[in-house]
């Protein structure tokens, strides 16, 4: 079975920790990105998310948030599944979205990545 909890890097080289997954699925975590928008230094960011309760013979699903407050104005929303290959290695796979702030509805169009 996949453990969700623990530290994970990226092909970016930022890291993720999550906390113990609790018996609901809820979990928290930090989120260190090496990608800043404005192309500033690593920040750690929080974190904060649920895991699926992964059926007979499946892989669990998940989804998070991390919110980049403190060097951005912007959230980003993850989703993604955790897999172990047959020599009993964990990968997470996710997709993304990206939401900056603008400052009105007429710049909606470039505000999610």
């Amino acid at each position: 079975q996949c453990q969700l909890s623990g530290l994970w890097r990226n092909e970016q080289d930022s890291l993720m920790e999550i906390s113990a997954v609790r018996d609901n699925g809820d979990f928290q975590g930090k989120y260190l990105t090496r990608v800043t928008l404005a192309g500033s230094c690593a920040h750690a960011s929080p974190l904060k998310g649920a895991q699926q309760q992964p059926g007979e013979g499946g892989w669990p699903a998940f989804a998070f948030t991390v919110r980049w407050d403190r060097f951005s104005n912007a959230t980003t929303a993850f989703v993604g599944q955790c897999f172990v290959d047959t020599g009993g290695k964990e990968t997470l796979t996710t997709m993304w979205l990206l939401r900056e702030a603008v400052g009105s509805l007429e710049e909606d169009w470039k505000a999610t990545r």
